[in-house]
């Protein structure tokens, strides 16, 4: 996969290393050129001096054939602006951007864009939303063959009942709307934006994916 990060702060290179490291192709944008010393010297990616709203510096960074997006400065507005011109201009898939301020998650929610607050902030979940085809778990049980997963709820199940996913091998137990969770029920209808908790077995993966990338594209 093609990645971009925008910002090399703390968090943006920990999951620029990170996801370069996992052999992912790596793009990272910052307005400082300094700023990129915070990356290792193994650091295999592709840096960029500017801005990540500017298109320039997307068209540089590989946004044309970018699979993910995250936005990851310091400031809040900056992400939005960033995530929403991946998201609308560019058609990203997989955006995820970092917020300080928790109350504007529901906005984020309505334009498609996945959030992880700063409070909870971890390199796992931003992977989880970059990359969620991933096989990386949340949870296995110790044998490793019961697994819990995030998946984004498929557009063609907006509007929808979510139970409506499950199978005889895999089960939505809880939803994550607008960084709220919420145990599924059998009257929850899908949203756009929904981040769906799944328990299934291991051996279903492969099948559930396949399911689920059919109601995308419907």
């Amino acid at each position: 996969m093609h990645i971009i990060v925008i910002g090399c702060g703390r968090v943006g290179s920990e999951l620029a290393t990170r996801l370069s490291a996992e052999g992912h192709s790596i793009a990272i944008v910052d307005k400082y050129e300094r700023a990129f010393r915070r990356l290792p010297e193994r650091f295999s990616g592709e840096t960029i001096v500017g801005f990540g709203f500017d298109r320039d510096h997307l068209l540089q960074a590989g946004i044309l054939h970018a699979d993910a997006v995250a936005a990851v400065t310091s400031g809040d507005n900056s992400n939005i602006l960033s995530a929403r011109i991946a998201k609308e201009t560019f058609a990203v898939k997989n955006v995820v951007a970092r917020i300080y301020d928790p109350r504007r998650a529901v906005i984020y929610q309505r334009l498609g864009i996945q959030t992880v607050a700063t409070v909870t902030w971890t390199t796992e979940q931003a992977i989880r939303r970059l990359i969620p085809d991933s096989v990386n778990p949340e949870w296995s049980d110790p044998a490793g063959r019961i697994l819990l997963v995030e998946r984004n709820l498929p557009d063609g199940l907006c509007g929808t009942k979510i139970e409506s996913i499950n199978t005889p091998k895999a089960r939505v137990i809880m939803v994550t709307r607008a960084n709220i969770a919420r145990f599924c029920n059998p009257d929850l209808i899908g949203q756009e934006g929904d981040v769906l908790h799944v328990l299934i077995e291991r051996d279903a993966l492969k099948e559930f994916d396949a399911k689920i990338s059919s109601k995308e594209a419907e």
